[in-house]
């Protein structure tokens, strides 16, 4: 009953982590578009109060990891808790700008701790049968706590300061974390006596033959330096190259970019009602929710290679075609801000497409839907601050047709008043309008690609790397790998715009497929298989000299 009670609260950790992951990502998008009413935020302003949750996030990757591997998973959990309130609690009764911001940068910080330390954590927590299950719960967490934010983004969306009841509403699933971890042992690895609970069945830990090994594992510890990351020694070396290579390739494929062009497709295939911006966001948040629950299911079973390897391919077909698609079909991006202060002045920032509800006179730069997200970074959400600032700081003269953002604007119950002016050719009119079959590919494509990563790349980069490192110095090698994931991610949203000046769209697309070509390779390689393993024997077949 103990044993059953322990994985049960070992879920709930690993599931609020994630939901509180995904909540603070999602939430912000609509919180934006009142905070933009309420502080008369010009672009620059809404700019840097996106983009300061990936401030705190990279001061959090670089300072992490000495964290957790000093003072333990649990600790490490619970001290994000209590700043993600100090945070919550700031945005909530915030009165200036200054305020929000530092906000902002005190949750991306808190965070970004528990995402490296709930992997973590749960993975050495639990069985070697049980560990992708649990670990993959966490991905699951974060899809569905984007879905929530965009719900409540939707109900509070008329209510007098909203915004508050938004950014404190994350106080609630920060409070039962918090109390479900007080209720679990301090972590088995960093456990002086294993005469405890854990060794007495609390925690079905090892299987019988394993445990003497197990046991052994806290006094042949091993310390470990950074720089033993890049030296022979156990192997190490081979350890980071399999775990950049995971983190580096999860970006390189184009995941940050490939939803930029979500809403155009929705409305080129005729979803051009009202919800149709809601349809977006929420249908494809839906898929990647169903999507992690397979890849949960498939984690102890199928492997982690093999969904790796499988998603990938999946993904390269998908980018190729909407590559080869985009060629015969062509569309425009939009990329059009208008600040609260001052309607006249207009700079070149994205109102990202995947949005439910949009202000009344101005497109914000939001962040991506909850397909774009995720677990790219962090486990990865930096696609949602570098998306903003690459397009807030990238000139282009392609608007938005006006149909497509007044008709958005109606889901507020708001006015039409005050519509962008657009240069573009009305929607019936647009290029993409003709070729109904390709559209259908297209959106069938990206689906696709939303469904492979969130059964390959989404969870099992982040389970691999909670997995292939000593314990001694886990914390630090995942921390390090993960600010290799937001400077990536940063990377490929920052150049998206001044790639596709310069060979195109599709070829942009067909790259992104070549990469997925490659990581392909680079996994069947590199990457070896894990599942129903203990950590101590993934920790053996690693240092065996190959």
């Amino acid at each position: 009953g103990r044993a059953l009670l322990v994985l049960l609260l070992s879920a709930t950790v690993s599931l609020l982590g994630g939901l509180i992951f995904g909540y603070e990502l999602g939430i912000i998008s609509g919180a934006l578009l009142q905070l933009q009413a309420d502080f008369q935020l010009s672009c620059f302003r809404q700019e840097v109060l996106v983009s300061a949750v990936l401030i705190g996030a990279l001061l959090a990757s670089l300072a992490g990891g000495i964290l957790i591997d000093r003072h333990g998973r649990r600790r490490a959990i619970l001290v994000s808790n209590m700043v993600l309130l100090v945070g919550s609690l700031l945005l909530t009764l915030a009165r200036s700008f200054t305020v929000l911001v530092i906000g902002r940068v005190t949750v991306g910080f808190a965070i970004s701790i528990s995402s490296m330390a709930c992997c973590i954590y749960v993975s050495e927590m639990v069985a070697a049968h049980q560990r992708g299950l649990l670990v993959s719960l966490y991905e699951a967490g974060i899809t569905v706590g984007i879905l929530l934010s965009y719900a409540l983004n939707y109900i509070f969306a008329d209510v007098d300061e909203g915004w508050r009841y938004m950014f404190g509403l994350a106080i609630a699933p920060t409070a039962m974390q918090f109390l479900s971890i007080l209720f679990l042992p301090v972590n088995p690895v960093k456990l002086s006596s294993w005469d405890s609970d854990c060794q007495k069945g609390l925690i079905p830990l090892q299987d019988t033959e394993h445990r003497a090994a197990a046991k052994r594992e806290p006094y042949q510890e091993k310390h470990y330096s950074l720089l033993d990351l890049f030296r022979t020694r156990d192997n190490m070396r081979r350890r980071t190259l399999v775990g950049l290579g995971l983190v580096l390739f999860q970006q390189f494929t184009g995941q940050p970019n490939v939803l930029g062009y979500a809403s155009k497709i929705f409305h080129s295939v005729g979803f051009q009602s009202n919800s149709s911006a809601i349809l977006a966001s929420v249908g494809l948040g839906a898929i990647k929710v169903v999507a992690t629950l397979v890849a949960m299911a498939l984690a102890d079973k199928a492997g982690r290679r093999v969904l790796l390897m499988a998603g990938c391919v999946v993904m390269a077909i998908s980018v190729t075609t909407i590559g080869l698609t985009s060629r015969m079909a062509p569309l425009a991006m939009a990329r059009d801000c208008k600040a609260a202060a001052d309607p006249n002045a207009s700079q070149s920032l994205t109102q990202h497409p995947l949005t439910p509800v949009l202000p009344q006179s101005a497109v914000s730069p939001l962040p991506p839907a909850p397909a774009a997200v995720k677990v790219q970074a962090g486990p990865g959400f930096a696609a949602t601050t570098s998306l903003t600032k690459v397009f807030a700081s990238t000139q282009s003269k392609e608007v938005v047709p006006n149909s497509s953002l007044t008709q958005k604007r109606d889901l507020v119950g708001q006015s039409k008043k005050g519509a962008l002016e657009s240069t573009g050719p009305p929607l019936s009119a647009a290029p993409w309008a003709q070729h109904t079959v390709l559209n259908w590919i297209t959106l069938l494509s990206m689906m696709a690609f939303v469904s492979a990563f969130s059964i390959g790349f989404g969870p099992m980069t982040w389970l691999v790397l909670s997995e292939i490192y000593p314990a001694g110095i886990r914390g630090r090698a995942f921390a390090f790998c993960n600010s290799f994931n937001w400077a990536a991610n940063l990377l490929i949203s920052l150049s998206f715009l001044d790639l596709i000046d310069a060979i195109g769209f599709s070829w942009v697309f067909l790259l992104y497929g070549l990469m997925g070509v490659m990581a392909v390779i680079f996994i069947y390689l590199f990457v070896p298989e894990t599942k129903g393993q203990s950590l101590e024997e993934i920790n053996q077949q690693f240092s065996r000299k190959r």
